[in-house]
């Protein structure tokens, strides 16, 4: 069956349904990765958006229990040039197709994604319509110009109750703005006894659980529709370290006293190049991300630049000049991409470890 993408300029695409087949609407972005299509459609930070893939061979190693990202995937729609109906992996337990039905998820087919991508480029992120040829496009058209796409998406994806995942080293607690698996994952492997809390706990909610430290998750969405966390991060201030991933990063400078804007297209591939100022060395990353932390607006903060962006010298990490406390852009867990920038895991608990330290000499002076 045949349906079509109507972009908010005007401009539409007819191709091949797969998955759902209900109407959908939501911001049409772009992702380069040339694999990871499964942790990509499962990530919460791309809830309420239609992705499309600029690779254009989806869905070959099929879908598998163990690579989520996430239990309920939050996409809008999958958009791509060609969808493979039968998949070749030793893992592979569902096509795309199967699963997106069973998700009720719509996606799209045989259209042409270059041409997508290039518009998406030139003209920065627009609203699109999935949906059936039987509609009228102008009135689509009208609709999308005049829609407001939600704000509440952390709201959406958060989990709603705290809840352990229990080891014996350093409890950590990792605030969930639209977590990734593979940063519980990584936490775990360290040995760390986490405790997952929603988005809107409070500082001192916090500190009541006791924790060496605290991750400040990744998340969809602009950080400065999440005003409350903004508060719960300075109540944490000069408590307690802290280490903060895409959302978690943009969300800790505004904390701080800088500012974020929205960018053009964003970030969103997984070999996109960063630079750490301290070693001069360059990590491969995986990034996600609509938003970005304006470098000119840490000029009246305590913060400092760790690293950037290679293809566009955007901010990609601060740390704190007083406290124990930095974040970064990217996605060290390398959900999907390369695992370069995983190192920062360890250098978190090193963090901890220190504070630990300096815990113990107060208490014995």
């Amino acid at each position: 069956m045949n349906r079509q993408l109507i972009l908010e300029d005007g401009t539409f695409f007819v191709g091949k349904a797969f998955g759902s087949l209900k109407d959908s609407i939501g911001e049409v972005v772009f992702n380069t990765g040339m694999t990871g299509y499964q942790e990509i459609l499962s990530d919460p930070s791309y809830c309420g958006q239609l992705v499309t893939l600029t690779y254009p061979l989806v869905g070959n190693y099929g879908v598998n229990r163990d690579d989520f990202e996430s239990i309920h995937p939050a996409i809008h729609g999958f958009i791509v040039k060609e969808v493979s109906d039968y998949p070749s992996n030793f893992r592979n337990q569902w096509t795309l197709d199967e699963f997106f039905k069973a998700k009720d998820i719509p996606g799209i087919a045989g259209i042409d994604t270059r041409k997508l991508t290039r518009i998406i480029r030139q003209h920065g992120t627009l609203k699109g319509a999935l949906c059936g040829l039987d509609v009228d496009r102008e009135e689509v058209i009208q609709q999308l110009k005049t829609t407001t796409l939600a704000t509440n998406q952390v709201h959406q994806v958060s989990t709603k109750t705290a809840y352990p995942s229990p080891g014996r080293g350093y409890r950590v607690v990792l605030v969930d703005f639209g977590m990734k698996h593979g940063i519980l994952r990584e936490l775990n492997k360290r040995g760390c006894d986490v405790v997952v809390v929603p988005y809107n706990i409070t500082a001192e909610e916090i500190m009541q659980l006791s924790p060496d430290g605290v991750m400040l998750s990744n998340g969809p969405g602009d950080p400065k529709d999440v005003p409350e966390a903004i508060t719960m991060i300075q109540g944490l201030l000069g408590k307690i370290p802290v280490f903060g991933i895409c959302l978690g990063h943009q969300l800790f400078a505004l904390a701080c006293g800088a500012d974020t804007e929205k960018m053009k297209f964003g970030h969103r591939g997984s070999n996109h190049p960063v630079k750490d100022l301290k070693t001069g060395k360059v990590a491969l990353t995986s990034q996600n991300h609509g938003y970005t932390v304006t470098e000119e607006s840490l000029g009246n903060t305590r913060l400092e630049v760790t690293h950037i962006a290679l293809n566009d010298s955007t901010v990609e990490g601060v740390k704190h000049k007083d406290y124990p406390v930095f974040t970064v852009q990217y996605h060290p867990e390398a959900s999907p991409g390369p695992e370069d920038a995983n190192y920062l895991f360890d250098q978190f608990m090193e963090l901890i470890k220190e504070a630990k330290k300096e815990e113990l000499v107060c208490q014995n002076v």
